[in-house]
């Protein structure tokens, strides 16, 4: 017995941060793959102008190659592919020459504080009409800051700037700050996560959103920013002229402290549609303030991140009110909360409101057990409006799911993305998912990783791909240990159906 080994579908080498959750994970990409698909990647990239290529180890030949592509291409993405400073030259010219180039990005790549000063010479040639750098992960300094700076004081044009998981400290944003301040800077969009950033950062920051009416989104998570800095950054938001639409502040030390502070900003600011406040300890009281400014008239907000804040069931009477009644409201995560089944059952009233039209509810590791299944489905066969649910990591077991699938089978319900992994299921709920797979066309994404499936079951499964009724386009099946033959049945069934990912 054994573990799928299918890897068409596996993402880069590269570990990257999730923001759900804040983990790592990795994985691989064959190079007998690359190769194989390299003309046709190539081919499909000139023609939409576009060249997109990651996790590549570049030769000088096959380097040398893409440059002649690259001086006609609109955007250049080159994700881990091992580049340099030296490579920073080459493109340096292409930003200089090719004045169709609006989009870079170069993340995960050593390039170094070398590298940017290369680029920078470039962009800040006449003919440059980059709009969108992305350099997260170069192994960039506060020495590159200075650079960037004459970037953001010379460059109209540039309106994106992702420098995050870079060791920029506080005194190098500062610097940037500088740069935005400058009336040529036309930025709308600044990601600052993982930067070392500390609380002194704030007045250089309220500083340059005073003097930016054009920036929309900010994001400065995973950076040791404390209540105090909250309090004061959120004062100069609702001060400032910009129309920030949106604001991650994950995992910045914030408490309930700072929670008037960001409600505030919610009921000031009716252009913010995009809060998280992720792995932050605000607990039910901070939660409770946060509710005043959501559920203001003001308050527009759609995308609401509220993962592993140490909210309880009693926090679920205040999130049950403004998803029933916050008609803007289109998604919410409440993963790593311990909400209980109490907690959900409240949840699953709201979602029965006419009013609600939450459309992605995240509520994945919530202490969820079968006894709240039966409210789960009661919402599925009401709610037109929910397309993804995530409910990983509870212990629903094989009852649980066939209950749910009682309302995944009503013609109201019209889920599309459905996460049921680690959910202690095993062979016994397949035929029944399989029923759902076959009927319900709108279905096409399904993960039932980390399950006790077996053959039996991953059999079942399969069956049901193979229904023409079938609309399942991806399928992840992670951790699940099948036999050999089962492996060249799934093999098979990718054959038979391209269009279908299997993802173990």
């Amino acid at each position: 017995m054994f573990a799928s080994s299918l890897s068409q579908q596996a993402p880069c080498v590269q570990q990257q941060r999730l923001r759900s959750n804040g983990s790592r994970k990795a994985s691989a990409v064959p190079s007998s793959l690359l190769a194989e698909r390299r003309e046709e990647r190539d081919l499909i990239s000139t023609v939409k102008m576009e060249l997109d290529i990651q996790c590549e180890e570049m030769s000088p030949s096959r380097w040398a190659e893409l440059l002649s592509t690259m001086k006609s291409c609109k955007t250049i993405r080159l994700d881990d592919c091992n580049l340099s400073s030296s490579n920073c030259k080459d493109l340096s010219s292409i930003i200089n020459t090719n004045p169709s180039l609006t989009e870079l990005k170069l993340n995960n790549n050593e390039l170094g504080d070398a590298g940017i000063e290369y680029l920078c010479k470039g962009l800040l040639m006449p003919s440059c009409s980059l709009q969108k750098l992305w350099l997260q992960n170069c192994n960039l300094t506060s020495a590159s800051c200075e650079t960037l700076r004459s970037v953001l004081s010379a460059q109209p044009s540039l309106t994106e700037l992702h420098i995050g998981d870079n060791k920029l400290g506080t005194a190098g944003v500062k610097v940037l700050c500088q740069g935005m301040m400058n009336p040529n800077c036309k930025l709308q969009k600044l990601q600052l996560e993982y930067c070392e950033l500390t609380s002194d950062i704030v007045e250089a920051l309220n500083a340059a959103l005073q003097s930016k009416p054009t920036l929309k989104e900010l994001s400065l998570s995973n950076n040791t920013l404390g209540d105090t800095a909250v309090k004061q950054l959120c004062r100069g938001l609702v001060e400032a002229s910009c129309n920030l639409e949106l604001l991650h502040l994950e995992n910045c030390g914030i408490t309930s402290d700072s929670c008037r502070e960001i409600s505030a900003v919610l009921s000031n600011k009716s252009s913010l549609i995009d809060l998280s406040v992720g792995d932050n300890k605000i607990g039910d009281s901070g939660l409770a303030l946060l509710c005043q400014g959501l559920m203001h008239p003001n308050c527009k907000i759609q995308k609401l991140w509220l993962w592993d804040c140490d909210l309880t069931s009693v926090s679920c009477k205040d999130l049950s009110r403004l998803i029933s009644t916050k008609d803007t409201l289109t998604e919410i995560s409440l993963i790593d909360n311990n909400l209980r089944d109490s907690g959900m059952e409240m949840l699953c009233q709201a979602l029965k409101d006419p009013k609600s039209k939450l459309q992605e509810l995240w509520i994945r590791e919530c202490g969820l057990t079968t006894a709240c299944c039966k409210a789960v489905s009661s919402a599925l066969s009401v709610n037109k409006h929910l397309k993804v649910l995530h409910m990983g990591e509870n212990k629903l077991g094989d009852a649980g799911v066939e209950l749910m699938c009682e309302g995944l089978l009503h013609p109201n319900c019209n889920i599309q993305s459905l996460w049921l992994g680690n959910c202690d299921l095993t062979a016994a709920c397949c035929a029944t998912l399989a029923t759902i797979m076959a009927t319900k066309q709108c279905l096409t994404e399904l993960d039932l990783s980390y399950n006790s499936l077996e053959d039996e079951g991953v059999r079942k499964i399969c069956e049901a791909l193979r229904n023409p009724s079938c609309n399942v386009q991806q399928l992840i099946l992670y951790d699940i240990f099948w036999s050999s033959e089962v492996d060249d049945e799934l093999r098979a069934l990718e054959e038979s159906k391209p269009e279908v990912k299997i993802i173990s």
